[in-house]
């Protein structure tokens, strides 16, 4: 059964990791993957009791996850639909390249620490199109974006999908991970930069001769600003909630979601053209949700889950603390893994793999595999969903970011990781 079960979940994974050649969304993938696993565990063990207990709880942690990226997505389609982010975008401004470089860097950066690297990379390329002209330009901005967001997005528990499981599931606290990974986060970030503005030099923006043209904005200054500084303040306050009450963090985004529902509802309520009302609801948001990446979510936690119940995780863990031996080595190799294949499955395969009573919460493992598997997959652009996004907003071709970024992402990466581990020494 083991073997079984090891084989079908590699062919599941292939399938994910190969979505784009092979054209079938990873989304089925995962589904298929997740209910042959969990078939042939039922019917092999003949415990229908036993199995159906394992499911139950599995589909708990897994539903706390997902009714939390539900919440967020939702939060963010709505100040996306009032315009909300033009409050951070109209005022980048500025005629060296060099110069913009750094403030779209920083902007990416902590954008994605409060909303998500996903959602930060398609704001900041989607601005990038009325601030450059040249793709050349464009493309390169896409890039620093795509290292950017995913540091960004490491350091605290809601900027990326892989440290909010590990902050779900309690491997890690918000302050501490935060005070953990800022420092690595903004190095793995500032590196990078540093070398492009070195090599862009003193050239000059070079600014769209027209604007595209769009249709008028059709909200106000004022709910422009309260959706956007309403969304951000749901989101900031979920951990503080989460701290207070000791309730799961899914519980407060949606208490959060209730409020912003009412008074989006309150503010809409006289408005005479029903059409423009209907597009700024929180109801319409939720249709505009990227439901395949949540279903994704769905499958490969459920698929992880088997794995886990099963003992296969653990001995995986047992062969490569004895065969590598460091831990550090191990977490790096794993970041490095998870720009070849999605992140989601292998922070949720190494949940499996460590339980919380060898790794205590916030230990340097877990820490360091939240910092390893959000900016590792910045190294190639298949590696997060961040990229995914860019490479479709901008058609980026592969093997270009291949040349022209990954070596960037790559010493970023490194030497976070470096600084981390020797933070984690002088402070313990």
């Amino acid at each position: 059964m083991l073997t079984l079960l090891v084989i079908v979940f590699v062919l599941a994974y292939a399938a994910i990791a190969l979505e784009h050649p092979l054209k079938i969304n990873k989304s089925a993938s995962a589904l298929l993957g997740a209910g042959l696993l969990w078939t042939i565990y039922a019917v092999a063990t003949g415990d229908a009791t036993r199995v159906g207990g394992e499911l139950s709880e599995s589909l708990m942690g897994t539903a706390q996850i997902v009714f939390f990226l539900m919440g967020a997505m939702t939060i963010v389609e709505v100040v996306d639909a009032h315009n909300g982010f033009e409050v951070i975008t109209r005022r980048i401004k500025t005629r060296k390249l060099s110069t913009l470089m750094w403030m779209v860097g920083f902007v990416a950066f902590f954008l994605s620490a409060i909303l998500d690297n996903l959602t930060t990379t398609i704001v900041m390329v989607s601005l990038m199109k009325k601030l450059l002209d040249k793709r050349d330009d464009r493309l390169f901005f896409a890039g620093i974006i795509v290292i950017a967001a995913n540091a960004g997005g490491a350091w605290t528990p809601i900027g990326d999908v892989t440290t909010t499981m590990l902050w779900i599931g309690g491997q890690i606290t918000t302050v501490e991970i935060m005070k953990g990974l800022f420092i690595p986060s903004l190095i793995n970030l500032i590196v990078p930069l540093a070398v492009t503005g070195f090599l862009l030099g003193s050239r000059p923006v070079i600014a769209p001769q027209r604007a595209d043209a769009e249709a008028g904005p059709e909200t106000t200054a004022f709910e422009r600003n309260l959706m956007f500084f309403m969304g951000l303040g749901i989101l900031v306050a979920v951990p503080v909630f989460k701290t207070v009450t000791h309730l799961p963090p899914f519980m407060g985004i949606l208490f959060g979601l209730g409020i912003l529902w009412l008074v989006g509802d309150l503010v809409h309520r006289n408005k005479e053209d029903d059409l423009a009302k209907q597009r700024l609801t929180l109801a319409r948001a939720l249709t505009r949700i990227d439901m395949s990446s949540i279903v994704f979510f769905i499958g490969i936690l459920l698929a992880v889950a088997v794995l886990e119940h099963t003992h296969i995780l653990s001995s995986i863990a047992q062969w490569l603390d004895h065969n590598v031996g460091r831990q550090d080595i191990i977490v790096m190799l794993i970041g490095l893994v998870s720009a070849v294949v999605d992140n989601v499955p292998l922070v949720a395969a190494s949940m499996g793999m460590y339980s919380l009573e060898q790794y205590p919460v916030d230990s340097f493992l877990w820490e360091f595999l939240a910092y390893c598997a959000g900016t590792g997959g910045s190294i190639l652009i298949i590696g997060s969903a961040a990229g995914v996004a860019a490479m479709g907003l901008e058609k980026i071709d592969f093997f270009w970011y291949v040349r022209k970024i990954s070596g960037l992402a790559l010493i970023g990466y490194i030497a976070g990781a470096l600084f981390y581990i020797a933070e984690y020494q002088l402070m313990h």
